[in-house]
């Protein structure tokens, strides 16, 4: 059993109140054009017209070889943090998502990483997960590589 798990909200309130990203830079204020704009934290689309955030991001405890930093979106105003068993509306536009297992030290668990279609990645991650190597999942853009969301056993 897996489960989907977003941006903590500690971390969504502070930037959202002006605090700074991974690259110590307050995060971008622009409104939303309404375009593939998935807030991390409720994980739905930030409507057009909407002020979003757009920041560096590391989902990792601390900077090595292998914490990825990225852009993201959030919500500028405060969301409710996704928790729900349901997949995302965040999660089901691409019709694809790059996938791949990391070990309790953030380090990736070579042979893990897959592109692999939406509709098979929650069934995959599980497969990834009973793998005692691996302690979380990412899921990541299979076009331009972004943080989307991590995946924990349930």
């Amino acid at each position: 059993m897996t489960k989907i798990t977003a941006f903590p909200t500690e971390i969504t309130r502070q930037l959202q109140n002006g605090g700074m990203d991974a690259h110590g830079q307050p995060p971008e204020r622009v409104t939303s054009d309404g375009g593939g704009n998935p807030c991390r934290h409720c994980l739905r689309y930030i409507p057009k017209g909407a002020e979003m955030l757009i920041l560096a991001h590391r989902p990792f405890a601390t900077a090595q070889p292998y914490a990825e930093t990225g852009p993201i979106f959030l919500c500028a105003a405060p969301c409710p943090r996704h928790d729900s068993a349901e997949l995302p509306e965040a999660l089901t536009r691409a019709p694809d998502y790059l996938i791949k297992g990391y070990t309790t030290e953030d380090r990736i668990v070579y042979g893990t990483g897959i592109v692999i279609p939406q509709a098979q990645m929650m069934q995959q991650a599980g497969t990834i997960l009973a793998d005692d190597r691996v302690a979380y999942v990412h899921i990541r853009s299979a076009r331009n590589n972004c943080y989307q969301a991590r995946i924990d056993r349930a």
